[in-house]
């Protein structure tokens, strides 16, 4: 059973906070992605080799993800604010880090660094917007929150292909420091410090959290690079992956059996819209980074478009996903979510699938906007509703726990999605291009900027297109859990009440 929500102070000023907060969440979502388009600049300069050069971008994930539950947790008890401003500075710092660095190694740390700093910031602005803006007005918070997710999916290969192109790679990683301190001025000023609640910390949980995560990311994030087999003498990574689901349910039965306070309170889960949510972000999380690869890859391979120009191929789903946004979180706040989030569900399997009937070697490049249009309403319709029914029903002094487990449901959810298309990927161009044994290689090598022979657009056209039936199926499995949503209970409130919350609303 929640515990009723904090009376949120008229004094505050919610969307100067969330503005503020926002660019910061982006800083970090851009970074996500940004470095995959300078790959191959950072192997030439650094005089690396493909399987060390794939850790710049693993070691970030990684970093990331793992600590999601912790630093969740962590800005319940020191405050959001100082959490998010403490981790703002360090990943600001780890990029000019980056960007000075002269080897491989070094590079990798500095990235460390830079997903420790991320993983500090991210459930923070989710648990500040659940903790200063009532019910009745989340869904229009969510709604920016979840439009960044979707822009800076855009943003990121197409500012990392011109700042590649004309400045260097070192300055995909440079970049970051301006922004990173306008973004800590802002912060500093306009984010409201929140009253914390003492927790103490529990420290097995930490542990068992921390070794599960690990594990099970690692496993599932290198499997493809090791092709499912040996790491490293007897280590395997079904070992890992297996390893990390035992200290994972060992760390579940630990939470449940804890009579202090747990770390990961299980209580959150008792309410359904919460657990529904977080099953909905984890398919959202697997289609959005899953549907990016086979795309990018038929672009440039077949196509022959440079990795800019196969980026702005995603301009109408962010500018469509923009514009729908405002609208989405007003109707989110009026509305049952269950309608909103499955439309939005629905649309994003209905463009994958119709994605995949028209990707041909010679298929008009509009014919393709148009699936990728539907994506944009799609994420305008998705993001929102899911993140306000996970977070409307959090007890204040939970809010940061419950933003760290849904932020790292969908984290797990990308991951899972980036193993998946992988493997799928390569089965069917081993299926469809048999002169190619084992089809493409896992890193990419030999499709990283040039155009494919024609005789073998076709089998390579044929196997991106089958891999997106993948993210388009996992995405049944969340509309069905949206569709479970009940009515949240603000909306039983009388019109009049819900009138004068919104006459109150500072824009």
């Amino acid at each position: 059973m929640v515990t009723p929500h904090e009376q949120v102070k008229p004094e505050l000023r919610p969307w100067p906070a969330l503005w503020a907060l926002v660019l910061g969440f982006f800083m970090i979502l851009v970074d996500s992605t940004i470095v995959s388009v300078a790959t191959p600049a950072i192997l030439a300069d650094l005089g690396s080799d493909v399987g060390t050069v794939v850790w710049v971008t693993s070691a970030y994930l990684l970093a990331y993800a793992v600590p999601l539950l912790i630093t969740g947790r962590l800005g319940d008890r020191v405050g959001p604010k100082k959490l998010y401003l403490t981790g703002l500075a360090v990943f600001t710092v780890a990029s000019v880090w980056c960007g000075l660095t002269t080897s491989i190694e070094m590079l990798i740390v500095a990235r460390v660094f830079q997903g420790l700093g991320a993983s500090m910031m991210t459930p923070q602005t989710m648990a500040v917007i659940t903790r200063i803006f009532p019910p009745n007005q989340r869904g229009r918070a969510m709604s920016l929150w979840g439009a960044t997710a979707g822009v800076a999916t855009l943003v990121g290969p197409i500012l990392g292909g011109v700042l590649v192109d004309g400045l260097g790679w070192q300055w995909i990683f440079f970049v970051n420091a301006p922004v990173g301190v306008v973004g800590f001025v802002l912060a500093l000023r306009l984010v409201p410090d929140l009253p914390t609640h003492p927790h103490k910390f529990d420290l097995l949980g930490v542990a068992l959290s921390t070794i599960g995560l690990f594990c099970l990311v690692f496993g599932i994030q290198e499997g493809q690079k090791y092709d499912w087999g040996q790491i490293k003498g007897p280590l395997s990574v079904w070992s890992l992956i297996i390893t990390g689901i035992v200290v994972l349910a060992v760390f579940l039965v630990w939470q449940s059996r804890n009579r202090g306070e747990p770390l990961l309170p299980l209580t959150l889960f008792k309410d359904r819209n919460f657990s529904l949510a977080n099953t909905a972000i984890t398919t959202v999380g697997f289609a959005i980074t899953a549907m990016a690869f086979p795309l990018m890859l038929y672009a440039q391979a077949v196509r022959g478009l440079s990795p800019t120009r196969a980026a702005l191929l995603l301009v109408p789903m962010a500018v469509i996903s923009g514009v729908l946004a405002p609208f989405v979180g007003r109707l989110t706040d009026r509305a049952h979510p269950r309608y909103i989030a499955g439309f939005g569900l629905f649309c994003c399997s209905v463009a994958l699938f119709w994605l995949s009937q028209v990707i041909e070697p010679t298929v008009p490049i509009w014919e393709l906007l148009l699936p990728i249009a539907l994506l944009g309403v799609a994420n305008g319709f998705m993001w929102a509703p899911i993140g306000s029914t996970a977070t409307r029903n959090l007890p204040m002094h939970q809010a940061g726990a419950g933003a760290g487990v849904y932020n790292t449901t969908r984290q797990v959810g990308a991951v899972l999605g980036s193993a998946g298309i992988a493997v799928l990927m390569e089965s069917r161009l081993a299926a469809n291009l048999p002169a190619m044994p084992g089809g493409v290689a896992p890193a990419g090598e030999g499709f990283s900027g040039g155009k494919l022979p024609e005789a073998l657009s076709q089998g390579f056209s044929d196997s991106m297109a089958q891999s997106l039936m993948l993210p388009a199926a996992v995405l049944l499995i969340g509309l069905v859990a949206a569709l479970m949503f009940s009515k949240p209970t603000y909306l039983e409130a009388r019109p009049a009440d819900t009138a004068a919350a919104d006459a109150g609303q500072t824009t």
